[in-house]
């Protein structure tokens, strides 16, 4: 059985592993998760009754989580591009980068898109004012790390690089990130310009009236 991805094109998480198996060309099978195709809702909530995307199926091993995810990707199906660097300490950069993006950036946006999802407009102003003190600690944070820095974590294009692209993507939509972060503003210049991630957005352009905040005629 050939890999099988569970989860959502318009989905920050389905995206950030959407962009690994981009990077390395992998082969799979995606399997969107709607009212449209309920049988695979069906077999994904079999898989993993937490209810969580994405899900990916290798044979009979379930892997959820994305960063462990892509981890798994690199040690059974690598390819030409290595996400986590082969030294342990850089791995470890690597993967307090992929933390913050998750934990700092995206669920920090999740407040606001949350609270919207309410419909209660007090809720709505309250989730998106926690959005916005703590996005804004996340980005005057990464101004200053990202400096002189291609990528997240250097060089290389790695699995930090994956967490941010949705995560900054999206924060961007919420609370922009203002001309205050030229360094931030460029690195997401460069992420929405990888064709891995550009991929990923294309393919969830249908989605985006379905952005509970209203999303920005631009990306």
């Amino acid at each position: 059985m050939s890999l099988a991805l569970y989860g959502h094109p318009f989905s920050s998480y389905t995206q950030k592993v959407l962009i690994a198996l981009y990077e390395n060309g992998t082969p799979f099978e995606f399997r969107s998760i709607g009212p449209d195709t309920p049988q695979h809702s069906a077999e994904w909530l079999r898989r993993w009754p937490l209810r969580k995307f994405p899900l990916l199926v290798d044979g009979e091993r379930n892997v959820v989580e994305t960063s462990i995810i892509i981890e798994y990707l690199q040690l059974v199906h690598p390819g030409p591009v290595r996400l986590l660097p082969a030294d342990p300490m850089a791995a470890l950069d690597v993967r307090f980068l992929d933390r913050f993006f998750d934990l700092h950036v995206m669920n920090a946006a999740q407040h606001a898109v949350d609270g919207a999802l309410t419909g209660d407009p007090v809720k709505r102003q309250e989730g998106l004012a926690l959005a916005v003190e703590k996005l804004e600690r996340a980005y005057a944070w990464l101004e200053g790390q990202l400096a002189g820095r291609t990528w997240a974590a250097g060089a290389d294009f790695t699995l930090a690089d994956c967490a941010a692209s949705p995560s900054l993507f999206y924060a961007d939509w919420t609370h922009r990130i203002s001309e205050a972060y030229p360094v931030l503003r460029a690195y997401r210049a460069r992420l929405l310009a990888r064709p891995s991630f550009a991929r990923a957005v294309d393919e969830a352009r249908w989605f985006r009236p379905n952005f509970p905040l209203g999303a920005p005629d631009r990306d």
